[in-house]
């Protein structure tokens, strides 16, 4: 028997409420949705291919055809909201520390040679999906073929909103659209705590105009050139390095994250259904931790 209950009674409670109630398609019924995610988490928690799926959870084909729609059509994002609107955390003070960062995720030689989204006239193909970037958020850098998991993380070790990239990109351009997604359920006393890669006059900036409190330290050019200014050179920013010891929560969570193989070796072709199962594993991940 295939080790499994990834997805306890609890957490099935919670999620119940936001899968899809009815079959888009005619002919055969959906099979048990529960049993349908605990089969998905098995893949990607051991990094199988999907034919390699038990027989016990069922079809592997029914099983990728409703993980791909589900990354499509957003329930893996509902999944995520509903975990995160349980407000069961004991330290709301630390749960209003969010940090940011990135972690490179090496992808497999069979992530590659997916084909390029294209318009179909209004219809999706087999090898087109909504939302799916260009690039399939797969880019060289120095770590080889890589994708990058953008991450806001509480100081639970929650991850609370995620994005990817392919693996040149940047940190900092990432910040803002991070914001945007993230629902702030503290009342505006959240504080960011972010690296050196976040130190930009425009986003120490764009974080006054919302009125986002943030930690950053300086880099040591920044200094640099502020001190040779003299008096034009400014006060430096705020920092606190006591709160700043709390950003080890980001690492702490990326590391949770990367226990399912199948999340620390990217072996999805498109970014979309790599992400559902990013999302997913953050969610089970929440729950356990808040739980």
């Amino acid at each position: 028997m295939t080790r499994s209950g990834v997805i306890s009674d609890d957490l099935w409670e919670v999620l119940a409420e936001v899968m899809p109630t009815s079959c888009p398609r005619r002919g055969r019924p959906w099979n048990d949705h529960r049993v349908t995610l605990e089969a998905i988490c098995w893949r990607f928690r051991t990094g199988s291919p999907w034919r390699d799926i038990p027989d016990e959870f069922g079809a592997w084909q029914s099983i990728w055809e409703r993980h791909k729609r589900w990354s499509i059509d957003g329930t893996y994002e509902a999944m995520f909201r509903a975990v995160h609107a349980v407000r069961d955390v004991d330290d709301e003070a630390l749960a209003a520390l969010v940090s940011i960062d990135s972690t490179s995720v090496r992808a497999h030689q069979h992530a590659a040679g997916a084909p390029a989204p294209r318009s179909t006239g209004g219809c999706e193909s087999n090898y087109t999906f909504a939302g799916e970037p260009t690039d399939h958020a797969l880019g060289r850098s120095r770590g080889g073929w890589t994708t990058k998991i953008h991450a806001l993380i509480d100081g639970t070790c929650a991850p609370v909103a995620l994005l990817l990239t392919a693996g040149q990109v940047g940190d900092n351009p990432q910040l803002a659209p991070l914001l945007e997604i993230y629902p702030d359920r503290h009342g505006g006393t959240m504080r960011l705590l972010a690296d050196k890669a976040y130190s930009h006059p425009s986003t120490r900036n764009f974080l006054r105009e919302k009125r986002i409190s943030h930690t950053i330290p300086e880099r040591s050019d920044q200094i640099a050139r502020r001190k040779e200014k003299g008096s034009r050179g400014g006060r430096p920013p705020a920092f606190d390095p006591a709160l700043y010891r709390h950003r080890n929560t980001v690492e702490r969570g990326f590391n949770r994250l990367k226990h399912w193989r199948g999340i620390a070796t990217r072996y999805d072709k498109y970014a979309i259904t790599y992400l559902g199962g990013v999302l997913l594993a953050s969610t089970v991940t929440t729950h356990r931790l808040r739980n």
